[in-house]
């Protein structure tokens, strides 16, 4: 049996919030993560997140073993990727190899948004 299609519409008020996904906190900055696509829906090859770092926060400081595909939705952020740094901004992408420690940082007043594919995490028994 295959699995069904799955839709996600985002909320009509231009917020980055998707109807009918889950908000999580992301770290103890008050930052989100929303789960788009994942095991949950069938996915078995990939998970695809859209991460909310509000004005002037942080994402975590991390490091993991697989990579990851990011696409700039909102806002302006440094990323640092190694001992690099780097501003990014609406419509960058950037590519984050396995094992390169990793953090965005929100310039601005606004919140700072991007989309975040990686291979699917292991499912928790």
């Amino acid at each position: 049996m295959s699995a069904m299609g799955v839709i996600r519409r985002r909320q009509p008020d231009g917020a980055w919030v998707w109807q009918d996904t889950e908000i999580y906190t992301y770290n103890s900055n008050d930052a989100t993560k929303q789960v788009l696509v994942g095991h949950d829906d069938g996915a078995h090859n990939f998970e695809m997140r859209v991460f909310t770092i509000p004005p002037r926060g942080f994402s975590s400081l991390d490091e993991h073993a697989h990579d990851h595909g990011v696409l700039v939705l909102q806002g302006k952020a440094r990323v640092m990727l190694g001992d690099t740094f780097d501003e990014v901004c609406e419509g960058d992408s950037v590519y984050i190899p396995s094992m390169e420690r990793h953090q965005f940082e929100n310039l601005t007043d606004q919140p700072f948004v991007f989309l975040c594919v990686i291979p699917p995490k292991p499912i928790k028994q």
